[in-house]
């Protein structure tokens, strides 16, 4: 392991991000949800900067060009801006962008969810336990069920 790495990281922003490798997600997609997330919930408020492209790349152990793909991607939704001297921040009406982006990215994987549900005949009421149950364990309330 680099040394750099058993120190503690010089922006605190970077404990938030972490990657999936094996998932089905790409990589930028996964960073882009992230910080969309992270806005959305007041984590990163408007005019914080973000991490660097160069440092988040090596935090995530990912190529500096993945990174940079995923803020393009942000800049153009108008969540982040460039700013000279000071990297990239995040915009003043990111929140309110981010909130509904959040919204979209659960609803269509809820979706995906159910319709995968239904189409393994699983019936309705036996759904609707199951999303109760994994709202109430998401949610610190879950026990096991017998």
């Amino acid at each position: 392991m680099h040394p750099k790495h058993l120190q503690a990281d010089p922006n605190p922003l970077l404990l938030l991000f972490s990657v999936m490798p094996d998932s089905p997600v790409p990589i930028f997609e996964q960073i882009i949800a992230q910080i969309t997330f992270a806005v959305a919930a007041g984590d990163v408020e408007p005019g914080n900067a973000i991490p660097s492209v160069r440092d988040l790349a090596e935090h995530l152990l990912v190529h500096p060009n993945t990174v940079a793909k995923a803020y393009q991607l942000l800049a153009e939704r108008g969540i982040v801006t460039a700013r000279r001297g000071r990297g990239m921040e995040v915009t003043q009406g990111a929140p309110a962008l981010c909130r509904e982006q959040r919204r979209q990215i659960v609803q269509t994987r809820i979706r995906q969810a159910l319709r995968e549900a239904v189409a393994s005949q699983l019936p309705a009421e036996e759904i609707r336990r199951l999303v109760r149950e994994e709202l109430e364990r998401a949610n610190g309330r879950g026990g096991e069920k017998a």
